[in-house]
């Protein structure tokens, strides 16, 4: 038996994307940001971002194209993936991508922001619509 399952807590990096497969089906697509800081042994401060691309299906792709803007606080979670590609310099290229399974909002109502999506309901414990 064997277990693929990622679990990421980061921010939005652009407006999620949706398309459409020749079947018809939805998918969206968005970057998702995690961070770690913490000081070296010298006392230098460091900051490590992790970039993953987070593909969404179905009726998911469509409640994230709705709800989900640059900058929001998300919970993931889905299966992982390696990305491979070789770059137009010929450079060999690598990223995590993750086919989400679940996509919790976790950032607070944001009034301000220069999304024009309107703004996520709040999660309920009885009915999240974002899984």
């Amino acid at each position: 038996m064997t277990l693929n399952r990622m679990l990421v807590i980061g921010n939005v990096g652009s407006d999620p994307e949706m398309r459409y497969t020749s079947g018809g089906k939805s998918v969206t697509s968005f970057s998702v940001a995690t961070s770690e800081n913490y000081t070296k042994g010298n006392g230098e401060k460091v900051e490590e971002t992790v970039w993953f691309k987070v593909t969404c299906w179905d009726k998911l792709a469509e409640t994230v194209n709705q709800y989900v803007h640059k900058g929001m606080l998300l919970y993931v979670e889905g299966h992982i993936e390696l990305d491979e590609w070789q770059g137009q310099d010929g450079e060999n290229r690598s990223r995590m991508a993750i086919t989400a399974t679940r996509v919790l909002c976790l950032s607070k109502r944001d009034n301000t922001r220069e999304s024009s999506k309107p703004a996520p309901p709040p999660p309920d414990d009885d009915d999240l619509p974002w899984t």
